[in-house]
Formats: structure tokens, sequence, C-alpha cells
């Protein structure tokens, strides 16, 4: 016993932080809240939120009337704004803003789910089966009984790897209809370089009703509007669903992110990023063509470096080996686990020396082949027979030719050699698979020295030209570029394969040495992670029970924080609100941080000081996007949209020194909703009261 309080006692004191936790609604601290804050949760607090609050695909969302009313952000609305989207109207770019209930438009890719009930099966689920084939029978057979039975949707969620299994029901909501999202500009305010940074100036809400046979759906519980707003020092709640987090990697595991994996990542964006602004930056129309590709590997790049930035900070590695440390010295320790236990550290640290070598060659073939190439993507799925990921949208020329220039340029840079790799037994140590891959590369040169016919396929496919020259070629020649063209291809693998077109026969080249990469992955590190998470999952729910959170699995939990400013990396204060002055520091609302025509035309009625955008110190994850932050009241405060660059490394360990959830605040929208957009209807609606006063 007392060694357990002892480890208890450790898990609070490592890290220790304020906010830190993705809690499930079962499984909330509140003796933690009150002792740290003052407050007592009470149930009927924790169900408030969890009623009145809705998983949506990819985030979160609540409901703010009685009549169905749901904020959420505007990029979990974007394909619903697109697909509704005419060439007279386009709201993904100018909003969308419904006059009355009628004139609110359909979202049928959308549906919304409100968590009812929590039950745990753990024992029902073991009693199933040992194996997980008759485990997952069991838990579809419940899933079965429970949605027949209760005329709800249910889904039994697997928590601690399998330590323990709830059973969550749901009342889904699958008639949501669109009533209001702001334009494009003031929603992504900053665009790419202001996207996970702060300070921030985004109006990034939109507003849906759920509908229930052909009516706005009765939502008597839903989260009332705060005309007070926050302040700095306050106490916030969320209710959201975070992603897939990964709290349970080793320190082994994080120092292979922050010396290998993380900088090739970067290494291979950085010069696509660059040449899309350009290219963007030379006209509108090329801005327009390269807007959606540099997006994403923006962001991607900026996740990639902030994490690799809070990896690099040796406090984070120090404490995650400290408290590594500790878990590993109470397992061994354990009469019922024992010092075999205790191994599964070194094995996940010897696993990831001897991939390490291979890294490289693995995320250029097949971890992540040709980014930014939507062609070389759909051919890849064309030649290993894959339902076709394709948008419909236009293909770009220059862009595509720009990023498969990069990825034969990569390709050419691993030469032969890597690709003709053969297959690496699991158990060889690095120096083994050095030697055996130095073995093959000598074999390959004398081979190739002695035999002009001997030629590897990529050279084939170069034909003597340049990268720049065969991707020119190759997007030229391709029949991928037309939608009808790659249907065709699409529709039946054997003909693809025989039609000589350039990307197809590209695709195919390196998919023998790309699944032999897989298959080593999979042996050699892939397996053991799965299993050595859920050991060590198991081991913590052992020795901590209750007072140990899950890893983020995207089902409902529960976040809170403080209202806090901070100081970021660079040494500079940042405040904890940001206000609507900050939309109109750039001389003549140039550049980036252009505003809409609209905002241009309502500065002087808008008040410089309303708080648009606030930070909390709540532990988030991905999913968490559109969920609610409420007061102590269980009142509206805002509305979480983003975390800046010092959160990203939270996905591995939560701190509250720098890392912070990023908000709109109610007075905000209230004041825009006013002001800018004149929605008397939807403020009446809201029960909100804008505070007027221009500047």
């Amino acid at each position: 016993m007392r060694l357990k309080s002892f480890l208890i006692a450790c898990l609070w004191a490592i890290p220790g932080t304020a906010g830190e936790g993705l809690w499930p609604y079962n499984q909330f601290p509140k003796d933690t809240v009150k002792q740290k804050h003052g407050f007592e949760v009470e149930p009927a607090f924790l169900d408030h939120l969890r009623l009145a609050s809705v998983k949506l695909a990819g985030g979160s969302g609540s409901f703010v009337s009685p009549t169905g009313l749901l904020l959420t952000t505007r990029q979990l609305a974007a394909d619903c704004l697109s697909g509704l989207s005419t060439p007279q109207h386009d709201y993904y770019r100018d909003g969308f803003q419904a006059e009355g209930q009628a004139a609110e438009l359909p979202c049928p890719a959308m549906d919304a789910s409100v968590l009812l009930k929590i039950e745990d099966v753990s024992e029902a689920v073991r009693a199933g089966g040992a194996t997980l084939a008759l485990r997952n029978a069991a838990i579809t057979r419940m899933e079965k009984e429970c949605a027949a039975k209760s005329g709800n949707v249910c889904s039994v969620v697997r928590l601690f790897s399998g330590g323990r299994y709830d059973l969550y029901q749901y009342r889904r909501y699958s008639d949501l209809r669109l009533v209001f999202a702001p334009e494009y500009g003031i929603a992504f305010f900053g665009r790419e370089r202001d996207s996970i940074s702060y300070l921030r100036y985004g109006l990034n809400i939109a507003f849906l009703r759920a509908y229930e046979n052909g009516k706005p759906a009765a939502t008597p519980g839903y989260l009332k509007w705060s005309g007070e707003g926050v302040k700095e020092g306050d106490l916030v709640f969320l209710g959201g669903n975070p992603g897939p987090t990964g709290r349970l990697s080793t320190a082994s595991q994080l120092t292979f992110l922050r010396d290998a994996a993380l900088p090739l990542r970067l290494t291979r964006l950085q010069p696509r990023v660059q040449q899309l602004n350009a290219f963007a930056a030379s006209s509108v129309d090329n801005q327009r063509a390269a807007q959606s590709t540099l997006s994403r590997l923006l962001t991607e790049y900026k996740t990639a470096a902030g994490k690799l930035i809070g990896l690099r900070d040796d406090r984070m590695v120090t404490k995650k080996t400290a408290f590594e440390g500790k878990i590993r010295r109470a397992v061994e320790g354990n009469a019922k686990l024992g010092a075999e236990a205790g191994k599964v550290w070194d094995e996940i640290s010897n696993a990831y020396r001897k991939w390490k070598p291979l890294d490289k060659e693995y995320e250029i073939l097949e971890g992540s082949p040709a980014p930014g190439s939507r062609l070389f993507r759909m051919a890849r799925q064309i030649v290993r027979g894959e339902p076709l990921d394709d948008s419909g949208d236009a293909i770009n020329e220059s862009v595509e030719t720009m990023m498969l220039t990069q990825y034969l340029t990569e390709l050419s840079g691993l030469g032969e050699k890597e690709l003709q790799l053969k297959p690496i037994k699991a158990d060889a140590t690095p120096e083994k698979a050095a030697k055996k891959m130095a073995k093959a590369e000598r074999r390959e040169d004398a081979e190739l020295a002695g035999s002009g016919e001997n030629q590897m396929p990529l050279k084939r496919i170069l034909a003597g030209a340049s990268p720049a020259q065969a991707a020119e070629r190759m997007v030229k020649d391709s029949k991928l570029k037309d939608a009808a063209g790659r249907k065709v291809l699409a529709a039946n693998r054997d003909a693809a394969l025989k039609s000589g077109d350039p990307l197809i026969a590209l695709a195919a080249t390196i998919d023998a040495p790309a699944l032999r990469l897989r298959k080593q992955h999979d042996e050699i590190i892939g397996t053991l992670e799965v299993a050595a998470t859920e050991k060590i999952a198991q081991f913590r729910l052992k020795l901590f029970g209750a007072a140990d959170y899950p890893d983020g699995t995207g089902t409902p939990r529960v976040e809170f924080g403080v209202v806090k400013g901070y100081t970021d990396r660079a040494a500079i204060a940042q405040p904890y609100a940001a206000t609507f002055s900050g939309l109109y520091y750039r001389k003549d609302n140039e550049g980036p941080w252009q505003v809409p025509q609209r905002w241009i035309d309502a500065r002087e009625a808008l008040n410089p000081v309303t708080q648009l955008n606030f930070v909390s110190t709540s532990d988030i994850g991905g999913g968490d996007y559109g969920s609610a932050a409420i007061n102590q009241r269980g009142e509206l405060v805002g509305v979480t949209f983003d975390g800046n660059l010092e959160s990203l490394p939270v996905t591995y360990l939560y701190s509250d020194e720098q890392a912070r959830a990023v908000h709109v605040d109610v007075r905000g929208i209230a004041e825009a909703l006013d002001i800018v957009y004149k929605a008397a209807d939807l403020l009446k609606e809201l029960g909100a009261t804008p505070a007027r006063g221009g500047s």
C-alpha cells in the first residue's frame, strides 16, 4: 500500500501541472480540482457539459440553444461549405449566413453524437475469450445487443490499451444544417503564416442546427452564453474528443523522434514549402492552385517543427526518463509483475537502434512517398488495388511537376542500392544489418559494372533525363490528370499496369522495395511497439488505477485549465487575450493578414479592446477543435480552435509552462455577429447581448 501511495504521489509530481489530463467523464479527478483550484465539481456540472457537447467527424461542438443550434469551428464545416458552393456562390471563400431557419442548408455528410451513458464492460469483454479475435467478436456482439435494446448508437471504447473497456451510448443527430460561417479570410486570419501560433486573431466558428423529423431538435440541456467572458486566472472546462496521443511513448522512442524521424520529415518538407510559396506569390491564379497543397504541407511542417522544438528541450526528455525510471522500478519491484516485466523498455530501445539505419529509405519509399503529389498518391492506390482517393478537383500541372521533381530527386539520392534492398532479419543487430547492406551494395556494384543490361528500374524511367525533365514528361503524359482517365485506370489494375502510364510505372517500380521495408518495419518495431504500449499502459493502470488517465482515443473527455498568458521561446511575454485591434495592425490592410471588405467597413464601429481570442492551460488533442470552454457556472465562454506552437510536444508529455489551447472568446463572437454581420435573430437565439462601443 505504501508503494502504491508513493507511486501516486510520483504521478502527480511529474509533471505535476495545473491542467494535465484527458479525463473520461466517469473518471474525472474532482478531488484534484478542488485541491488545486478550490472548486467543487458536482456530478450535475459534468452531466451538463457532457449532454451539451457533441462529437463531430474530426472534432467537437456544443449545443448553444434549446432548438438544436450547435457551435463548432469553421474547419469542421469546411466540407459542407465546399459541397454547397456553386459557380454563383463560393461559400467556402465568402462564408454563409441563413436568413431564417427555412434558409438553413443541409450538410448531408455530417452528423453529431451526444454521449448519453458510460458502462464499464471490462469483465464481459475478457469473458469473451483470451485472444484478440474472440474479444473483438464479444465487443461486436455487445454493441449490437446494446443498440437493439436502447435504440442508441453503441460503441465499446478500449482504454489503457485494453486495460479497461467502457461501453458508450450515443444519441446521433444525422440531419445537420448550416446556419452561419464567416469568410475564410477572417476565420483563418493570417492564413498559413499564423497557423499554430499566438497571438491569434481568428473568428474560427460555424453554427449548425440539428434537426429531427424535419424540425429543429429539442436540446434543453444547452450551454448558456456568458455575458462576461473570461479574465486572466479564470478556471475553464472543455468538453471535447481529443485524438490519439503518445503519452505512453518511452524515452528511447522520443529520442528516435528527436534525432531521426522529425529532422528527416522537416528536411523533406522544407524545399516543397519553399517552392510552393514562391509559386503562389507569383500570381493570384498560382496562389489559388497551390493553396490546398501548401496549406497541408505547411501545417505538417509546423507540426513537426513544434514537436522537434519541444523534444530538443532537455527538460522534457529528462522528465520523461525520470518518470519512466520510477515506473520501471515499481514494476520490477512488484511481486505480481516482476523483473521480467521491466525488460519491455530495453526491448523498445533495442528495436529502435536496429530500425534507425532503415528509417530514411522507409519514409521515402513507404512511409510518406511523394508528399504533395496527388498524381503519385493515386498511382500507388491503383498499383496496390486500393480505393481511389480522388477529390475530383482539377490537377495543376505546375504544382504536380514541382512535387514530383522533388520526389525523383529524393529517389535518385537513395540510388539503386536502397531500392534493391534485401530483407534483414528482425533479430539482426545494427552492425549485422549494416554489413549485410554493404555486402549487397558491393554485389550490385559488381553486377552493374559487368553488365550494361542490369540497369536499375528508376534509371530506365528517368531515361537519361534530370529529375525535373522526367517529372515534366511524366505529368504531361499521364492519363491520371484527367478525372475520367484515372477512373478508367482505377477500374482495371492489370490493364493499368500495362498501360504505359509513366506515373503508374513509377509507383510499380518502387512498390516491391517499399513493401519489403514495410514488412521489416512491422517485424522490427511495429508489432513490438503495439505490444509494449499495451504492457506499459496496463502496468500504469495496475499501479495507479483511477489516478492516471488514458491516452486520447477520439472519444468524449473533460479537460480543464486556467486562462493564462505565457512567455514564449523568444522570451516575449504573450498576453492571455488578443483583441479586435490586432486585425488592423498592418498598414493599408495589406499582406497575409488581410481582412474581408465588410470588416474594413465595420472597423470604426467595433470596440478595439473587445477580446477575440484567448488562451488557457487546458490539455487538448487534435479532436478537441470545436470543443466548448465553460466557466464555473457552466456558461459558454469560448470555443477551442487551435493550440500554439509550444503545445505540439504535449502529444508526448504535458507541460503548462508554455503550451496553450487557443479559443475564440464569446464576446468577440457576439460583437462580430452584431456589428459586422447584423445577425440579430442569431444573437437573440443565443441570448447574447454584445457590449457596444466603437473606437
